[in-house]
This record gives structure tokens, C-alpha cells and sequence, in this order.
């Protein structure tokens, strides 16, 4: 693969579990500005097997910002404005399929929204011409196989495939809602894959989700979900996540433009 004439950062958006990322030798930090609002965190800039690495923290640092209140648009346009063209969206999700159990990593390649009132679209006022942006396939699929040759390499289990469910939060969904998303076609769930993944693309970046299962569904076992339950699998899946992002870095930074 050819390296592009210009060097573009790798963006990374850390969810819950992920307010910053290790081995990321941080140069420089800063507060950035968009026509959308303020970003969720500052940007951290640094370097990763020589690679340049913007990280942002969807949820900031620290962690206080509910899914359904975080400024989709200003992330996105940030790390656009700073150069990034290929995004990585870390999330955390529930698990729905039964291979997708705590602590999994999956690599998702489809999505469903059922979001609502969200800011979803870069594309609203004093606009020219209206504009419908292809998003049959929500998921870079180059930047998909970087990911899963990455952690064929490393020995690192991951499920390949998955249909994200985006659903709206902040709250937990019922045994009820879980078994429809089910019915749909979906194999886990989460709050924070869109407008994400749509805002990407209209910017035309390259945009894949790393997801780490942290708790199966609502109805999926008698367990009630706990945050202590939640936080275990983070704590014991998210080295899993790390070491597929950093050994995906290098190979990312040398992606088209979609």
C-alpha cells in the first residue's frame, strides 16, 4: 500500500473505558474550536509506531457527558479541521449475539439507528443544493480488514461482523426492546455509534468502530446489569482494544480518502 503524498493523523474517539491511550507519546495538547460548538475533550496529539495519533474523549476526561448530550459534530469536525481523515470510534456495547459475551472485542460491520433528536447531519441550513450521502456500507471496509489483520497477527480474538444497534440512552434498554433489536437483525447495542459513524462520512473520513462487549443485554441473562459488572469486562477486555488499535495505527494512517 502506497503512503499518501500528505501524512494524515490517525483520529482516535475513546469511549467508556477509554479516556486516553497508552502508548501514545503525547507532543502537544489543546482546546479546539468549530462552528458546531466545543469538542467533548481537548485533543491530544502524539505518535504511535511513528505514526501521528489525534485522541479525543467522546464521553471527556473526565468522564461526564451522557450519550445523547455529547457534540457529535464538533468531534467530527475537529479532528477533520486537524488533519485526521481515517477515525477509529472506540465503544462500549452489550452483547446481543451469542458469541458477543463480556470482554469480546467485535469489529461490526453494519448498523441500525434508533436514535432520535440528535444533531445527525453536517448538511441543515443555508445550504445550495440538498445532499444524500451513500451510506449503504457505514463502516470503512479497508479500515475494517486493517483492524481484523491486525489482530489475526497479534493472536488477539475478535468477532469480525456484527450489527450495531445506536439506541438512545442514557438509560439501560428493556428485556422487551433487546428481544425487537433482536428480531432486527442486531447483535449489540450501544449509544454512541451514531450520528458518529454518519458524520464521518459526510466529511468523507474513513470511519470503523473497535467494540468491546461489556455486559450482555438487557434479558439475555437473569443478571441484573451493574456498573461493577460493566467495569470488570472493561477491565479485562480493554488491553484487548488497545493492542488491536496500536498494532492497526501505522497501516490506518496510510488510508485513502473515502
Amino acid at each position: 500500500m502506497m503512503k499518501p503524498d500528505v501524512v494524515h493523523p490517525v483520529g482516535v474517539i475513546g469511549g467508556t473505558g477509554l479516556t486516553s491511550l497508552s502508548g501514545l507519546e503525547i507532543t502537544r495538547q489543546w482546546e479546539a474550536s468549530t462552528s458546531w460548538g466545543e469538542p467533548s475533550s481537548m485533543l491530544s496529539e502524539g505518535v504511535i509506531s511513528g505514526q501521528p495519533v489525534l485522541f479525543l474523549a467522546r464521553h471527556g476526561d473526565p468522564h461526564r457527558i451522557p450519550p445523547h448530550r455529547v457534540n457529535y459534530r464538533a468531534n467530527l469536525q475537529a479532528l477533520y479541521d486537524a488533519g485526521v481523515r481515517t477515525v477509529v470510534g472506540v465503544n462500549a456495547v452489550g452483547g446481543i449475539h451469542p458469541e458477543m459475551g463480556p470482554a469480546r472485542v467485535v469489529i461490526p460491520d453494519q448498523l441500525i439507528d434508533y436514535t432520535w433528536g440528535r444533531a445527525s447531519t453536517f448538511f441543515e441550513d443555508d445550504l445550495e443544493h440538498t445532499t444524500h450521502i451513500d451510506f449503504t456500507y457505514p463502516y470503512s471496509e479497508p479500515a475494517r480488514q486493517i483492524l481484523l489483520d491486525a489482530a489475526k497477527r497479534i493472536s488477539q480474538p475478535v468477532s469480525g461482523f456484527g450489527v450495531y444497534a445506536a439506541t438512545q440512552g442514557p438509560r439501560l434498554e428493556t428485556a422487551a426492546e433487546i428481544a425487537r433489536l433482536e428480531r432486527d437483525g442486531c447483535d449489540l447495542v450501544g449509544m454512541t455509534g451514531m450520528p458518529e459513524a454518519v458524520l464521518a462520512a459526510e466529511l468523507g473520513m474513513n470511519y470503523v468502530c473497535l467494540a468491546l462487549v461489556v455486559n450482555w443485554a438487557a434479558g439475555k441473562t437473569e443478571q441484573v446489569i451493574t456498573m461493577a459488572d460493566i467495569e470488570a469486562a472493561i477491565d479485562q477486555g480493554m488491553a484487548g482494544v488497545r493492542t488491536v488499535l496500536e498494532a492497526s495505527i501505522e497501516p490506518l494512517g496510510s488510508l485513502a480518502h473515502r
